[in-house]
């Protein structure tokens, strides 16, 4: 197999659309300047995101001048957002909030990132916390009818199940889990009915990966447990991405697709694309080189620890989901 990155992406707003780049300084938070900055339900008191305020996407997002190595968390640089009939404002107009309250019909503030020792903005109360693990929310989340089973979150690790029952986002960070998103061109083909592919968009991704290789099939969900190694940055590769009802919903240039939930739940059992860790810094360029090396199949202590993991997890995922319903 040879691979090579395909295209970069990156999103200064979260839940907007973003900017495809020629390269990208990697660190251990991620892609350098991705999305740090979100927009605040404020009658809601949380981080707003696509898959409860859906136009959103109608919006995107570049950065006014390129982001220097300063920019970060406490420090995020103007952005200019183009609204969906093609107005731009700049985050510093006076007057950005109240267009963005029209436009989206609730009171929202468009907030920069904070310092990483404040997690205020990421912080949930108890009660968005039930909210998200409540079933009819779920389902709502990933466009599930009232008798199809709830996802499988099982191949995440406690850590990351606690992280998401505790904070809207992980704190320092605007991101949904992971500080690195990456999904195959392979990938996009084989989930396409008729073969050309699904438009990269719909998914998100900060890298796009093009794979010379024979046959269909989703390659990178081979790849989690082990490591990509990409122009001077390496990555873990941690989790498949669980895919809620975001990549179905329209964006600029891109139609509403109520079919995509459920090609997905066929193929790939909701999963496509994978998260990653960043385990050495660097830069990535569009058409450098990209080497999997995937996990050794496991021996039977590691494959029994790995089910025993996820049995676990499965075990959490459904004392929440009965805390919550026993707390209605």
């Amino acid at each position: 197999m040879t691979a090579s990155v395909s295209q970069l992406w990156r999103f200064p707003v979260k839940s907007m659309g973003g900017t495809a780049v020629d390269a990208v300084a990697v660190d251990r938070r991620g892609v350098h300047a991705d999305r740090l900055w979100a927009v605040r339900d404020l009658d809601h008191d949380i981080t707003a995101s696509a898959r409860r305020i859906p136009a959103l996407l109608g919006f995107s997002a570049r950065y006014r001048d390129e982001p220097g190595p300063e920019a970060g968390p406490g420090n995020a640089p103007p952005v200019i957002i183009t609204t969906p009939d093609g107005t731009e404002l700049s985050s510093g107009d006076p007057e950005v909030d109240s267009m963005l309250s029209d436009a989206l019909g609730r009171r929202v503030r468009l907030t920069p990132l904070p310092p990483s020792r404040d997690t205020s903005l990421h912080r949930l109360s108890v009660r968005q916390t039930r909210a998200n693990y409540s079933p009819a929310e779920v389902r709502r989340d990933f466009g599930l009818a009232d008798t199809e089973a709830l996802p499988d979150t099982s191949v995440f690790s406690t850590k990351q199940v606690l992280t998401l029952a505790r904070f809207a986002t992980p704190p320092g960070t605007f991101v949904d889990l992971s500080p690195v998103h990456l999904v195959s061109t392979t990938s996009l083909t084989s989930l396409s009915e008729d073969g050309t592919g699904y438009d990269v968009r719909r998914f998100r991704p900060n890298v796009l990966i093009a794979l010379d290789v024979s046959g269909s099939g989703y390659p990178e969900a081979d790849w989690v447990g082990g490591e990509v190694e990409i122009g001077s940055v390496t990555l873990r590769i941690t989790n498949p991405t669980i895919r809620c009802v975001v990549p179905t919903r329209p964006q600029p240039g891109i139609e509403l697709d109520r079919g995509l939930t459920r090609r997905l739940a066929q193929q790939t059992d909701r999963f496509l694309g994978v998260y990653a860790e960043v385990t050495r810094s660097g830069v990535i360029r569009v058409g450098d080189p990209v080497r999997v090396r995937e996990p050794l199949p496991p021996g039977a202590i590691r494959a029994a620890s790995t089910r025993a993991g996820r049995a676990a997890m499965r075990g959490l995922q459904r004392a929440l989901e009965a805390t919550v319903l026993r707390e209605r």
